[in-house]
């Protein structure tokens, strides 16, 4: 991998760095499904058509893809050559391994988590997090820094382990900890999602999200691309949004329907711009 650069057009917001989260995650999972009842793993989550027993098998299935790709450098030749293309790859290949493990029982589930995980905890440990590795797609085609890559990683656990925890009434692991770094990352999407917007250099438009794992940050347009930043712009923003955080994390991770969340939303400024944060997603979907 090529040594990250130290100025690039998505550094203007600080690394997301979450090698420690992953054990905690893991073992808040691992918790989780050993303390499920027989009822609890049928019951229906916020993932259409999934229940808890399928977001549980698809991130079994996230681990084995990692440790298949990244420490056995192996992997299936397919055809990739759009952003749909890839978005159908993956949700093929997500239904296939679901069918295909329909005779696992839950024990196995976890007894197969546990023996994955701590190994994709292993082998996140050994990545160099400032490498140049390839692109986080949501958040632009160009090749991105490692750590941002690890940060999608944990937002995609983050996120399932919420349906799982939501579908049997736990509470969610929302502590700034967890969720800080989740909505950090998620603003990575951000400067992508106006990519096509024009405006005059200087130019900023800015998304407050409120709570205690909230933040603000601005994007910031130079010659030819917005900058994320975090912060409060030096100028008048175009367009300012703000919500709150848990209204943030399920809309950007395609998870809330953008009326109910526009309705929840704070809009100011040219209104144009400042609904097509409703636009932003966070993960490939």
């Amino acid at each position: 991998m090529k040594k990250a650069r130290k100025k690039d057009k998505m550094m203007k917001q600080s690394p997301v760095l979450v090698n420690p989260l992953f054990p905690e995650l893991l073992q808040h999972l691992l918790e989780t499904l050993r303390g499920l009842s027989p009822a609890d793993w049928l019951k229906p989550t916020a993932c259409a058509g999934w229940r808890v027993r399928e977001v549980a098998l698809h991130l079994l299935g996230d681990d084995v893809g990692m440790l298949s790709s990244r420490r056995d450098g192996y992997s299936v030749q397919t055809q990739i050559d759009s952003w749909e293309s890839l978005v159908d790859f993956i949700n093929l290949s997500n239904r296939n391994w679901i069918d295909g493990l329909q005779r696992i029982s839950p024990r196995l589930i976890v007894d197969f988590l546990s023996l994955t995980g701590p190994q994709v905890c292993e082998v996140f440990d050994q990545l160099d997090p400032y490498a140049i590795g390839g692109p986080v797609n949501w958040a632009g085609p160009e090749p991105a820094p490692v750590w941002l890559d690890l940060a999608r990683e944990y937002t995609e656990r983050w996120h399932h382990q919420q349906h799982i925890r939501e579908a049997v009434g736990l509470p969610l692991l929302t502590q700034p900890r967890y969720l800080g770094p989740v909505l950090a990352t998620f603003m990575f999407a951000f400067p992508y999602t106006y990519r096509d917007v024009k405006a005059e250099p200087g130019s900023a438009i800015s998304l407050t999200i409120g709570g205690p794992a909230g933040n603000r940050w601005f994007i910031q347009r130079e010659e030819d691309a917005w900058l994320l930043h975090q912060g409060k712009p030096e100028v008048k923003p175009l367009a300012e949004i703000t919500l709150d955080q848990d209204t943030a994390w399920r809309l950007f991770s395609n998870g809330l329907d953008r009326e109910i969340a526009r309705q929840r939303m704070i809009f100011e400024g040219d209104m144009t711009l400042a609904h097509k944060a409703l636009e932003m997603v966070s993960i490939l979907a």
